[in-house]
């Protein structure tokens, strides 16, 4: 049982810093002891030009049996004979992805301390499984693998017997894929299809396998087209987990859709108050408030003209990703104080994979709007969507002069959930904020004073434009002000 994982490279990027992603060298064989049996990692070639890994995993069937693992519910046939003489030794399951998670821990975690530059960088590669079970066939390997990223999915059967092809096809294939991926994303993916496509898995399922299933599937599995079989295999067909599983995707989704944290997905899920779930609850399944909200600021800024575009708390790059999309902005500049958003943002947005034209539009930059900045000076428009309510309120003066005052730009647009618009959903507890690390929440009413004597402050006019379906008797959902500059200078007696 074993698979490789093959890179090309050239001399300035040489293939064997496959070795330092995978913390193993490529000069040396290394075993390692697994719980039913031995974890081999060894380079078949090691060029600057081409690398070759290779992971072998020996299995001990009779230890596997003698464990108490291995027949029953996600093991070999419950019979005698068949819990010594299975697939188990030869065929890709279960067994080989938890000794990949083991022997690769770090290279699954994205880990790289001698070269940290690497891990981000999508590698030319090509992965190579020579026996591969697929229970629901090639075309089902095809459905898993190909939304994934990957140029070329490969199947070929694997005939029961040589000898005798009438006898047809097994159910096992031979699985190539090849494509420019992170390594960290690709071993992911098997970690999490392997057991899938075997539909079995050698131990029983605790509900920490929920966790496994979705840290290992975080960024991709949300919105693959096949995650609830994924779930529903991966967890052994065990309904509860798998629903939970499934809850919790769903939350990951509309969460990715909105631009929450993706690390506040646990606490919303306990909490069962999540903002990027109550904005899709307020729009209907067709089009969530997040899209409706992104589309409204895209026609601010078409109607302003502006060229030069600052996403102020850009979050995870979902708006600096639509802006890139219309050609008409020429240069886009995210900002937002985490460098973990700004690491998911980066990898959203793969400037490394982008022409030189478009990757010379787009900029990524740390930086606290609570302080003045010149890099933000001098821009056509800035967008503050969804950041506000996330500042205690005692520091929202220095935003407004760090933004209004200092960076100046000619165009603001400011959106903020509309508080009174909260009655309407009903999976929202009274007198709950829509998401736990908001500071507060604004009637239509206070929205507009704060909006109004910034803009008195500042020297710029404003209008409010509403954003999703909006209720006779509380509003929409989302309230956005539209502030312009009405002089190229601050106020005089402007407080500094």
């Amino acid at each position: 049982m074993f698979l490789t994982i093959s890179t090309t490279g050239t001399p300035e990027r040489p293939a064997t810093d496959l070795g330092f992603l995978l913390h193993k060298h490529p000069g040396k064989a290394q075993a390692f002891a697994t719980s039913h049996g031995t974890a081999h990692v060894f380079y078949p070639e090691a060029t600057a030009a081409r690398c070759t890994a290779a992971l072998l995993l020996e299995v001990d069937p009779v230890a596997l049996v003698r464990r108490g693992q291995g027949k029953g519910r996600g093991g070999a046939p419950d019979t005698a004979l068949a819990q010594y003489v299975n697939d188990r030794p030869y065929a890709a399951s279960s067994l080989l992805a938890v000794a990949l998670g083991g022997v690769f821990r770090s290279a699954l975690a994205g880990r790289c301390a001698a070269r940290p530059e690497l891990p981000p960088r999508p590698l030319p590669l090509r992965v190579e499984i020579p026996v591969l079970p697929a229970r629901g066939g090639a075309e089902l390997v095809r459905r898993l693998f190909g939304p994934l990223g990957w140029n070329s999915v490969r199947t070929e059967p694997v005939v029961l017997d040589e000898r005798f092809p009438e006898w047809g096809d097994s159910r096992y294939v031979r699985l190539v894929l090849e494509g420019e991926l992170g390594l960290q994303d690709a071993l992911r993916q098997l970690y999490v299809l392997l057991p899938v496509l075997d539909d079995a898995k050698h131990y029983w399922i605790a509900p920490d396998e929920v966790d496994k299933l979705l840290r290992a599937g975080d960024g991709w599995l949300a919105g693959h087209p096949e995650h609830a079989l994924i779930a529903a295999r991966y967890l052994a067909r065990h309904k509860r987990l798998t629903q939970h599983a499934l809850e919790r995707l769903e939350l990951a989704r509309l969460a990715e859709a909105d631009g929450s944290e993706a690390g506040e997905l646990d606490d919303a899920v306990e909490d069962a108050v999540d903002e990027a779930a109550a904005d899709a609850a307020a729009a209907g399944p067709a089009v969530p408030l997040a899209v409706r909200r992104r589309e409204a600021i895209l026609a601010a800024l078409r109607t302003a003209g502006a060229a030069r575009v600052l996403d102020l708390g850009c979050g995870q790059g979902q708006l600096v990703q639509a802006l890139l999309k219309d050609v008409s902005f020429t240069e886009i500049v995210g900002v937002d104080v985490s460098m973990r958003a700004l690491g998911t943002a980066a990898k959203r947005l793969r400037p490394d994979r982008m022409g030189e034209r478009q990757s010379s539009r787009v900029s990524l930059l740390q930086g606290s709007l609570a302080y003045t900045d010149k890099r933000l000076a001098g821009y056509d428009a800035a967008v503050l969507s969804e950041v506000i309510e996330h500042l205690e309120l005692p520091r929202l003066p220095a935003l407004e002069y760090a933004v209004f005052g200092a960076a100046r730009p000619r165009t603001v647009l400011v959106t903020t959930p509309n508080v009174e618009y909260n009655v309407r959903w009903e999976s929202l507890p009274a007198g709950h904020v829509r998401h736990r690390d908001h500071r507060f929440e604004w009637t239509r009413e206070e929205f507009r004073g704060w909006a109004g004597r910034v803009a008195a402050r500042f020297g710029y006019t404003v209008a409010y434009v509403p954003v999703g379906d909006e209720d006779p008797d509380v509003g929409p959902p989302t309230q956005m002000a539209v502030f312009t500059a009405a002089t190229d200078t601050p106020k005089e007696g402007e407080a500094a």
